[in-house]
């Protein structure tokens, strides 16, 4: 009998027989880990336990473990098994579509006789909670396409389904189900595996909600009912989950966003932002705050259109990566395309009269509006959109200046982060995609350059193969917020094909033409979107300088407001954002409304205050400070008001 040679996690080397199961190799390792396995991996394939291992190869033994992917995609494939069963149980003549194994849980579409409601979950929930005390056994059948194909004549899902299978090139002609229960009284499903060895594996799992799905996602065919899932390997992992998921339901931007009333989204526009007076406040304390730290580093900014000949983005290259994401438009015999970038833009400024390698390295800056056209299914409120604002910028420079410009920038990013409380950074080497512009050469070099930045920078950085932008190798910046979600705002992208296309050049030291190299960079990226992780991570508590509403004057009844205004004008004056709330309300539901505005100074005005000419001041989370001058205030404030400390 041939034998194999697996690779085990450690190093060694296991030679077994062809054909020997995953279990089999568990157990001669120790009992007790063919006790706790769930499935094996084989190189990059996860297989169920009993599978013949018939290759060499990287082998590991898939034990329940929250930290290991490859648990958790098996132990949530097989629990949106044990779903679909229970529906199937409690919902007779339900047909199935798929139940796939996804980031954070699992879901299953499905086709019933009679519309399944949120308070159906409970119920189903419970059968579940049967099958998997039963401890029904995952068995593998694999029949011929033909005989496949007669066990799911009559169900035209999966019928399709069987039919895509056989269709695929890695297709053996082979139909695999699986089946859990006793004989004559158990339950398949057509599916590729795998699955763990039986349903008393799962753990802790939760039924999360319903929701509607198109078949194949073609809104032109059957509508099916999603229920979406979690698993997880232990009931610790589960509640650890549901606790990161109300912690994230509470710092929803969406929600705080239409609380505080700093923007909304509506159908007119989807996937556009409507920006009310005091999110503006925020965008622009935003940009401004970027402005000042790129304004001491050397930028110029610079404002270009929005709309530009279709021939330009041809050029850039843009067109074939980017066209049915581009919103496109006609001009008399024009067409013409809404920029989904700046870069080419700023090659165009440019490529205004003649430089000199004395004038590099040359940085432009802008706060350009952007358009792409982003599928419905994955905008989320500020998240994703298809307007949004850049704070972009591109470097012009040689190729010995690559480095010392991109570690200066990622100096620049760290302190932007930190200055925000995000510590925990992750930083991404993304090299050469499939389908790229330019040659290998200047691709080997554009990469070497990225590599010694980071090493100018003292960075460590993870390696990102084939993700680069099709113009060039890039690193991107990823945070991680006080949930633990990782947000890539940051980039810098080494570029020397998109000048060389739009005939960007410069006279260097021989007094020879030379095309520059450019760097494509952001700190924080859309503006929208760090605006949005932004308020999740401040809750709407913001700093003060960035609080829409710095300061509101509460006087204590309507002959106190004139005294009110007053105060309300000095503080306008002198750069604090103030409201006076001159309603007829009591003082109790005045700061009982302050504090849900977040609002992180109230001034109180009463017969005292006017007597003294002061104002009685409240900080949020600090309580009452006493009652001070105006000039006071100014002062007491003045620190936490500047964008740079």
């Amino acid at each position: 009998m041939n034998q194999i040679e697996l690779t085990l996690p450690d190093g060694s080397i296991r030679s077994v027989a062809s054909g020997t199961t995953g279990l089999e190799v568990a157990s001669s390792i120790s009992s007790g880990l063919a006790k706790k396995a769930l499935a094996i991996k084989l190189n990059e394939q996860i297989l169920d336990l009993k599978r013949p291992l018939k290759e060499n190869g990287t082998f590991k033994i898939i034990t329940p473990s929250n930290e290991d992917p490859d648990a958790l995609f098996v132990l949530r494939h097989s629990c949106a098994h044990v779903l679909a069963e229970a529906v199937c149980d409690l919902f007779p003549g339900t047909k199935l579509a798929y139940g796939p194994a996804i980031d954070k849980g699992f879901y299953y579409d499905l086709m019933s006789p009679k519309p399944i409601l949120l308070e159906d979950l409970s119920k189903i929930e419970k059968r579940m909670k049967e099958i998997i005390k039963e401890n029904k056994a995952f068995n593998r059948l694999e029949f011929s396409a033909e005989e496949g194909l007669a066990r799911v004549q009559n169900d035209k899902y999966k019928l399709d389904n069987a039919n895509r299978a056989l269709a695929r090139d890695d297709s053996d002609g082979v139909l695999s189900f699986y089946v859990t229960g006793e004989e004559n009284k158990n339950w398949e499903d057509l599916c590729a595996g795998p699955h763990i060895p039986s349903t008393g594996k799962i753990k802790a799992f939760k039924l999360m909600s319903i929701a509607g799905a198109y078949w194949h996602g073609d809104q032109s065919s059957d509508q099916l009912t999603r229920i979406y899932g979690t698993c997880f390997a232990d009931k610790e992992g589960l509640d650890n989950h549901l606790h990161l998921l109300a912690e994230a339901e509470k710092r929803d931007h969406r929600k705080i966003g239409k609380e505080l009333g700093l923007y909304h989204i509506e159908d007119h526009s989807p996937g556009m932002v409507f920006w009310h007076p005091k999110g503006t406040i925020m965008v622009n304390a935003l940009k401004q705050y970027i402005r000042e730290k790129i304004s001491r580093l050397g930028y110029d900014e610079v404002i270009t259109p929005e709309l530009v000949d279709k021939s330009l983005w041809i050029q850039s290259g843009h067109s074939d990566k980017y066209d049915e994401n581009m919103f496109k438009t006609n001009a008399g015999d024009r067409e013409m395309a809404v920029k989904p970038m700046n870069c080419p833009c700023h090659i165009e400024i440019f490529n205004q009269g003649l430089k000199s390698w004395r004038d590099l390295p040359l940085r432009f800056s802008e706060f350009g509006k952007c358009h792409r056209y982003e599928p419905a299914g994955t905008m989320h409120g500020l998240m994703r959109v298809r307007g949004f604002v850049q704070d972009d910028g591109h470097i012009f420079c040689t190729e010995e200046q690559i480095a010392t410009e991109v570690s200066d920038f990622c100096n620049l990013v760290k302190e932007i982060y930190s200055e925000f409380g995000f510590n925990d950074i992750l930083v991404k080497l993304s090299t050469r995609p499939e389908k790229r512009v330019g040659s290998d050469s200047l691709w080997d070099k554009a990469e070497k350059a990225l590599e010694e930045a980071t090493q100018l920078a003292k960075l460590d950085y993870e390696l990102n193969p084939g993700e680069g932008a099709f113009y060039g190798p890039k690193l991107e910046f990823v945070l991680k917020d006080s949930l633990g979600r990782d947000w890539q705002c940051g980039t810098i992208q080494v570029d020397f094909n998109m000048p060389e296309r739009l005939g960007a050049e410069y006279v260097g030291k021989d007094n020879q033409k030379h095309t520059p190299v450019m760097l494509h960079r952001a700190v924080v990226g859309s503006i929208e979107r760090f605006l949005g992780i932004l308020i999740e991570e401040f809750m709407g508590d913001f700093p003060l300088w960035l609080a829409p509403v710095q300061a509101r004057l509460l006087p204590i009844s309507e002959k106190f407001v004139d005294y009110a205004k007053e105060v309300q004008n000095q503080l306008i004056q002198n750069g604090i954002r103030a409201e006076l709330d001159d309603s007829n309300e009591k003082l109790g539901y005045k700061i009982r409304q302050c504090e849900l505005q977040k609002i992180p100074f109230l001034l109180v005005v009463g017969e005292k205050e006017i007597q003294q000419n002061q104002v009685s001041v409240r900080q949020r989370k600090h309580g009452d400070k006493g009652s001070m001058s105006v000039s006071d205030f100014i002062n007491l404030t003045a620190s936490d008001r500047k964008i740079f400390r």
